[in-house]
């Protein structure tokens, strides 16, 4: 059953041009060709991917955070309560108005206390901004070492320049050179990997890669307040995106994958389901390039990003007036904090007043 299985999954008049089989993608006379089972490569490599990435963070990007001034915020945590905390895990961490009234009833609390709780609860959840600079960090070195990497490799070779080139030959191709590039996989390197689509599956990665470190470096300057800087690179991000997104991929990616790469023999399941993911993707550049858009707008007509894509954005511990809920009260009505100073500024004279309509004494 498995071997009939295999045979189904792996035919030849799926994945492959007319007249073109597996045992032709063998090696021989000196050529050596990918087979599918290199793949599991990608489980060792990934693994040491990890420590490397905890070694980095750890001994390069968290000290390197401290020398630049990176503060984590202080957070208030949410007081323990069993009722909220059992809805925060089992039902969900953004409770609805109905339900947060009913939570309120059942522990004795005031709606705004409550809702201060679930804020709270949210943000000791989210991570610290220590921890997102070191993230951030990481992957701006990793795909700029793709990205750098990738170029060297590829940039003496033809066919990065004049993408039909990709189908010189296809699929006698010799690969060796390429090998430790397609190792960083996902599902549609995965698949021209396993027929032997190297070269238009390197293009499609050093195209992504050419605009990912510069955002990672803008999340960098954003963590360490460094706003001018911040944005100017995430426009420079957003003119790349743009362009290798939304002009390169469909004019010399998509049109060498829907029409040049037929140019010596007819369609077949392989051509059609790699064209498929390769307009998926196209369409996920267009809705993110949508997005980025729409920060850009916001920028140009406020001054500053709005809902900010780049980084996870903390949530206020409380709302307008809510601290006036939360503080005891005293019998005469003032709020008392111990040792605490007001932190909204001046008050007026009325503001002062007692219950008894008195002034305190000074």
């Amino acid at each position: 059953m498995w071997s009939s299985l295999n045979d189904w999954l792996w035919n030849e008049r799926l994945w492959l041009p007319a007249n073109i089989s597996w045992a032709q993608l063998e090696d021989h006379d000196g050529l050596v060709f990918p087979h599918p089972q290199d793949t599991l490569m990608a489980v060792p490599l990934a693994l040491a991917l990890v420590v490397v990435r905890f070694t980095f963070e750890r001994f390069v990007a968290l000290p390197l955070s401290r020398w630049l001034g990176v503060r984590n915020q202080i957070r208030r945590p949410a007081d323990p309560n069993a009722t909220l905390e059992k809805h925060y895990l089992m039902k969900g961490r953004e409770p609805t108005e109905s339900q947060m009234n009913l939570l309120a009833t059942q522990c004795g609390l005031t709606l705004r206390q409550t809702q201060c709780w679930f804020r709270r609860r949210r943000n000791q959840d989210r991570p610290c901004l220590t921890k997102k600079f070191c993230e951030s960090s990481w992957k701006f070195v990793f795909y700029l070492c793709c990205f750098v990497c990738g170029t060297m490799v590829l940039y003496h070779e033809s066919w990065l320049w004049t993408p039909v080139k990709c189908w010189e030959n296809y699929p006698h191709q010799d690969f060796k050179e390429q090998v430790i590039h397609h190792f960083v996989t996902i599902i549609l390197i995965s698949f021209s990997y396993s027929l032997n689509l190297l070269r238009i599956g390197s293009l499609v990665l050093l195209l992504h890669d050419s605009a990912d470190y510069l955002l990672e470096a803008s999340k960098l300057f954003n963590y360490m307040h460094w706003r001018r800087m911040c944005d100017t690179l995430f426009i420079i991000f957003s003119l790349v995106f743009f362009y290798t997104r939304l002009v390169l991929f469909p004019t010399r990616i998509l049109y060498t994958t829907f029409f040049e790469s037929i140019g010596n023999f007819s369609p077949f399941f392989g051509y059609y389901f790699l064209n498929i993911l390769l307009v998926i993707l196209q369409l996920l550049h267009v809705f993110w390039s949508w997005l980025i858009l729409c920060m850009i707008y916001s920028f140009i007509k406020k001054g500053q990003m709005e809902k900010d894509v780049r980084s996870d954005v903390e949530e206020l511990d409380s709302s307008d007036g809510e601290a006036a809920e939360e503080c005891p009260q005293m019998k005469n009505g003032a709020a008392q904090r111990p040792g605490a100073a007001p932190t909204d500024g001046p008050r007026s004279r009325a503001a002062g007043r007692m219950v008894n309509r008195h002034t305190p004494a000074t």
